[in-house]
C-alpha cells in the first residue's frame, strides 16, 4: 500500500513537471515503466492482515512512509492552486501576503496561506479541515486559530444568514480568544480586495516546505504529547 502510494505521488509529480516545463507526453510511458521497475525493485511488507505483520513488514512501510511524506507540502501547493477562481486562491495570497508584511512569523504565515485549504473537500467543515492538515506541524495557538475560523468568521455575516454573529462568545474566556479575533479581522475578513499587490505562491513555498518539513507531533512517533 505505502510503495503504490509512493509511486503513484512521484508519477503526478513528473506528470506536473514535464507539463509545466512543456515537455511532451510522450515521455509518459518511459516514466511509468521506470516507475514499474521501481516498484519491483523495492522490497515490499508481505502480511495479508495486521495480525501477521512483522518488525521488518512495519520497517519497510515505515520507510516508504517517511520518502512519501517528503511531498506533503507539495501536495499540499498544489491542492491550494484547485482554491483558484471565485477569488479562492487570491483570498488566500492576500492572508498570508499581509501576514508576512505585518511582521508575522513563517509559521503563521504559512497557516494564512492554508487556512481556506479545506473548502474543496470539507466545504461544511473547512476550518477544521485545514486544522487537521496544519496540527502536526504548527503551535497549539496556531491550530487552535485555524481551527476555529469559520466561526469567529462568522462576526462578519453569520446575521446576514438569520444565524448569531455573536457565536463565537460561546469561547470568549479561551486564551486563544482575542488571537482568532485578530487573525480573522486582520488576515481573513479584509482580505477580498481585488487590487491588492499579493505576493504570488511561488513566494510562499519554500515556507510551507519549512514548516512541513517534520512535523512536532504525530501519533506514529514517540511523544508524551501527541494525543
Amino acid at each position: 500500500m505505502a510503495i503504490v502510494a509512493l509511486t503513484t505521488d512521484l508519477f503526478v509529480f513528473h506528470v506536473y513537471y514535464l507539463r509545466h516545463n512543456n515537455l511532451s507526453d510522450a515521455s509518459l510511458p518511459v516514466l511509468a515503466e521506470t516507475l514499474k521497475e521501481k516498484i519491483m525493485d523495492e522490497k515490499q511488507a508481505q502480511f495479508k492482515s495486521m495480525t501477521e505483520a512483522t518488525a521488518e513488514d512495519w520497517a519497510i512501510i515505515g520507510k516508504h512512509h517517511g520518502e512519501f511524506c517528503l511531498g506533503l507540502a507539495k501536495r499540499l501547493v498544489e491542492h491550494l492552486k484547485m482554491l483558484d477562481g471565485d477569488f479562492g486562491l487570491s483570498h488566500s495570497l492576500q492572508s498570508a501576503s499581509r501576514a508576512h508584511r505585518a511582521g508575522k512569523d513563517e509559521e503563521y504565515v504559512v497557516c494564512a496561506l492554508l487556512h481556506d485549504i479545506g473548502d474543496t473537500l470539507g466545504p461544511f467543515n473547512h476550518a477544521d479541515m485545514a486544522a487537521t492538515i496544519l496540527q502536526p506541524f504548527v503551535s497549539e495557538k496556531n491550530h487552535w486559530i485555524i481551527k476555529h475560523h469559520g466561526i469567529f468568521q462568522g462576526y462578519y455575516f453569520f446575521h446576514y444568514l438569520g444565524l448569531d454573529r455573536n457565536a463565537r462568545d460561546v469561547l470568549i474566556d479561551h486564551p486563544y480568544y482575542q488571537d482568532c479575533a485578530e487573525f480573522c479581522e486582520e488576515y481573513d475578513q479584509n482580505c477580498f480586495d481585488s487590487e491588492y499587490d499579493s505576493e504570488p505562491l511561488s513566494f510562499f513555498e519554500p515556507m510551507v516546505d519549512r514548516v512541513f518539513e517534520k512535523s512536532k507531533k504525530s501519533l506514529y512517533t514517540k511523544s508524551e504529547n501527541h494525543v
